[in-house]
């Protein structure tokens, strides 16, 4: 488990730690441990008092700790770079790319449990080790998916909710509606009404984080139907996965549909705590708003074309390649379509991120998948072809960090083959998925007693008036 981000901060408190080679060991063993014990609220309750013991004492011996300098490009630009947050779940390296409790994607192919050998990883088993920090057994991958099951149980009223608005709203409007609408019945809201110690925060938002992680397929599969599939509404299925049944639902029984939601759900599930959607929850969360709140919150972030929706916008920009140069354009025909996008003050969607400096690896994980299941597909081969072709651009351009595709450049040609082709939804398949990482770390933060979340923040007058003082001295 690692708390920072800044690779030169958190080597300086490596070594005034002085147990770095001891500490990756411990992570090691105990990702790799499974306990017998079926139930996951168990499990939690056996690990929060050593977490919280070490937060305190990470805080009582290291509080003082200097992580990095902030600059006014940081200030200014949105707080990029800045080491500001805890997140438990998940790691981003720069140069590694994510790490869900220290295990890459590779791995989390190679050691979670799968529904068929050489399968997809389940994404209960990611849920499992984000909250524990331990790689599950497949038996109890299996019990955290039929408790799952049970939960995903949704009020009449929900869909009423849903139904109120014109079959015309964006499909994450309709979600965002479903979700708020679920919080009537949240566990978390009632203790703290009844009054409830702190120290038990963590209890009422486990319930709540499951049942919400549960309910949102649901959810999701209704708005699906309703708007593209004339109402016509399919029922859970409980021989089903978590992934196969949210495929199910959706309307795709293709067993190939199954393991790509699978590993849909397992690798848009958490990206640490920076982006928009995981701050917001987090933020929200922070004033003790319960956990559908805070989730309806993150959703709205994950609706803006900079972060959930550009999975739509990629989708569209590759049709519009399509219509203009035809599916077999040449590297050149290619090269000057992406020059045309750029010079009219649009960006190449797909290409970029904030923290990555190389390809990022949930972009290879689903190439890997398309090469496996569907090589020929001719938006795919498109795909790689944009692959050679923008990056090298993008560095010509000179403006751009980061020139390599990101996890958008690849998902919604993915979706596209296997019939789901309505890319005005996609950004709510990656909100279903987002709750898992989402709701896991703000069972964390009730655990951990993080406190309200309150940056401080200033004015351009502040902060010339600042540098000139600093210049002068």
């Amino acid at each position: 488990m690692v708390f920072f981000r800044s690779v030169t901060a958190l080597s300086k408190l490596r070594s005034r730690l002085g147990q770095q080679s001891s500490l990756r060991d411990s992570v090691r063993w105990i990702q790799t441990q499974s306990s017998t014990d079926l139930e996951l609220r168990s499990q939690l309750a056996e690990l929060i008092p050593e977490q919280q013991e070490r937060l305190k004492k990470l805080k009582a011996d290291y509080g003082k700790v200097q992580l990095g300098n902030i600059t006014v490009d940081m200030v200014i630009g949105g707080m990029r770079g800045m080491t500001g947050l805890l997140w438990e779940t998940s790691l981003l390296d720069p140069d590694e790319g994510i790490r869900f409790r220290g295990l890459s994607i590779p791995e989390c192919q190679k050691v979670l449990p799968a529904a068929k050998p050489g399968g997809e990883p389940l994404p209960e088993g990611l849920l499992w080790l984000l909250l524990t920090g331990k790689v599950p057994s497949k038996e109890q991958v299996d019990a955290l998916s039929k408790e799952l099951r049970t939960r995903a149980v949704v009020p009449d009223y929900v869909y009423k909710a849903i139904d109120a608005l014109p079959i015309t709203a964006h499909p994450m409007t309709q979600f965002t509606t479903g979700v708020m609408a679920l919080q009537v019945e949240s566990e978390f809201q009632k203790a703290y009404e009844k009054g409830i110690h702190k120290s038990k925060y963590w209890e009422p938002t486990f319930e709540d984080s499951l049942s919400l992680i549960a309910r949102v397929p649901v959810v999701a599969a209704y708005i699906y139907r309703r708007i593209f599939k004339d109402g016509k509404v399919k029922q859970i299925d409980d021989s089903l996965d978590y992934g196969a049944n949210f495929s199910h639902m959706l309307g795709f029984d293709d067993p190939k549909v199954y393991e790509l939601m699978r590993l849909y759900v397992t690798i848009h599930s958490d990206h640490e705590g920076g982006n928009v959607s995981a701050h917001t929850g987090h933020l929200v969360a922070s004033a003790l708003s319960d956990p559908y709140l805070s989730f309806a919150a993150a959703l709205n972030g994950l609706a803006g074309p900079l972060h959930g929706l550009a999975n739509q916008e990629v989708l569209l920009w590759i049709k519009s390649v399509v219509d203009e140069v035809g599916e077999n354009a040449t590297t050149q025909q290619l090269k000057d379509y992406v020059w045309q996008t750029l010079k009219s003050g649009k960006v190449v969607p797909g290409f970029g991120h904030g923290v990555l400096r190389k390809t990022d690896p949930r972009y290879t994980c689903q190439r890997e998948f398309a090469l496996k299941h569907m090589p020929d597909d001719p938006l795919f081969q498109l795909v790689s072809k944009l692959y050679e072709v923008v990056p090298p651009i993008l560095t010509e351009l000179g403006k751009v960090k980061n020139p390599w595709p990101n996890v958008d450049a690849h998902s919604g040609v993915l979706l596209n083959h296997f019939g789901l082709t309505e890319a005005r939804y996609f950004t709510v398949l990656f909100g279903v998925s987002r709750s898992i990482g989402i709701g896991s770390q703000l069972i964390w933060d009730r655990a951990l007693g993080l406190p309200l979340e309150r940056p401080k923040s200033v004015t351009m007058e502040s902060l010339e008036n600042f540098c000139k003082k600093a210049a002068s001295s």
